[in-house]
């Protein structure tokens, strides 16, 4: 597990570095998940322990949204007050 998450952080590293190296205005582990999209298609698949990793992680994703929740409570007067600049924002 523990090499598939490191592959996994080394390809949001590379991610990172071409977005800083080139400037462009995309999250570098966006383009590093493109990176990874992009080898895993050449390869035809997902190596096991990568794909295995990958499920316990999404298994998990909820966990992620607890900091983006928290976020929205903090801030929640602030998006009472410009909740029509976000929403057409957001559409």
């Amino acid at each position: 597990m523990l090499a598939a998450i490191t592959v996994l952080l080394v390809y949001q590293l590379v991610g990172e570095v071409i977005v800083q190296a080139a400037g462009l205005p995309v999250p570098g582990p966006v383009v590093g998940m493109l990176l990874l999209f992009l080898t895993l298609v050449l390869k035809g698949r997902a190596p096991g322990r990568l794909q295995d990793t990958a499920q316990t992680l999404l298994s998990h994703l909820s966990l992620l949204f607890v900091p983006a929740g928290v976020g929205v409570m903090l801030h929640f007067r602030r998006l009472e007050a410009e909740w029509l600049p976000i929403s057409v924002a957001l559409v």
